[in-house]
């Protein structure tokens, strides 16, 4: 049950990502080079110019893709008004700033008539491009379960049709099926992930497929087993002396009877799914920047780990671990819940 809540959490979070980000541009990709690698816990004040163009944007459309018309912030010190004229100190790093001055108008205001003055605070600090690291970490939550989410998909859906047809039909269909089985798994999952990148091309949705053709095998050795115990069963026999088709058999009265070992699976795939995608962002063939993954956020930030920021690489690992094990408990609890042997 703990695990199920931190999943839960996890996915409200990947939901609500941009509202809960404190960077809601696209991506959180707002690059400030002036605050780059900064400590969790940092404040900085910002002016906010006036946007030229605008976008029509509705609630949904920031929801789900950020918000296209966030402003550009200053960093600054500290400011002094006059005619009109606003005089600041830009801020550079923490000991080095420069005097600049901008017009009023350029900026947004108060209802004073005062520049608008904007506090942020970094809750796990700023990577080297000066990017919010909180935000990132949460949009990295999105692409973590879109990925387990629609990998099992994938294979749950080809493990069973394959595996049923093999279990049930036997022969040489049977013959065939675990021939493709063997080849398949006798080929390094990170190898045919490559190959599978290769032909596809890098990208968001091209990970998800090609994650999802890797990990049917498991699924489909799995639904065999359990189809060929269950075609021999009275209930199976009485069915097809009824002279209902294979197709009705199969799906109303054999795979509702592997239900539950098939999610028991599909737990254990979903946490296989969110290592391997973020090992292939790690290694520059999964999810492209500036896209937030957490394993893209290790791969920007590890040369930190051995320096005075290695905060900036550990707090996606622990994230990772986290809701591997989430899944992965969830996937035990699940395995005691359907065993029905074991409650008896």
């Amino acid at each position: 049950m703990l695990s199920m809540v931190i999943i839960i959490l996890f996915i409200l979070a990947a939901i609500f990502a941009y509202p809960l980000a404190g960077d809601n541009y696209p991506d959180a990709n707002r690059v400030m080079l002036e605050l780059a690698t900064k400590p969790p816990g940092y404040r900085a004040k910002f002016f906010v110019e006036k946007g030229s163009q605008k976008s029509d944007q509705n609630f949904l459309s920031k929801l789900l893709l950020g918000d296209k018309n966030a402003l550009t912030h200053i960093p600054i010190k500290k400011f002094a008004l006059d005619q009109g004229m606003l005089t600041y100190d830009y801020y550079i790093d923490d000991e080095l700033t420069e005097k600049k001055s901008v017009a009023l108008n350029s900026l947004i205001t108060t209802k004073e008539g005062q520049p608008l003055l904007v506090e942020k605070t970094y809750k796990f600090g700023t990577d080297r491009y000066g990017r919010d690291v909180w935000s990132r970490l949460l949009l990295g939550t999105r692409v973590s379960l879109a990925v387990g989410f629609i990998a099992v998909l994938l294979s749950i859906s080809i493990g069973l049709l394959l595996g049923a047809s093999a279990g049930y039909f036997g022969g040489r269909v049977d013959a065939f099926i675990v021939w493709l089985i063997n080849v398949v798994w006798s080929i390094p999952t990170l190898l045919l992930v490559f190959a599978i990148t290769f032909i596809l091309g890098k990208g968001f949705w091209q990970i998800f497929i090609a994650v999802g053709l890797t990990m049917w095998v498991g699924t489909a050795r799995l639904i065999r087993g359990q189809v060929m115990g269950l075609k021999e069963l009275d209930y199976v026999q009485a069915a097809k002396t009824m002279g209902f088709s294979d197709a009705r058999i199969i799906l109303k009265h054999i795979l509702p009877n592997v239900i539950g070992p098939t999610i028991v699976l599909a737990a254990s795939n979903f946490a296989t799914a969110i290592l391997i995608e973020a090992g292939l962002s790690f290694l520059g063939i999964g999810v492209q920047p500036p896209a937030a993954s957490w394993g893209l956020m290790i791969k920007e930030n590890y040369n930190f780990i051995i320096t005075n920021r290695p905060m900036l690489a550990i707090v996606p690992g622990i994230a990772i671990m986290i809701i591997v094990l989430a899944f992965n408990l969830l996937g035990n609890g699940l395995r005691d819940a359907f065993d029905v042997k074991e409650r008896v």
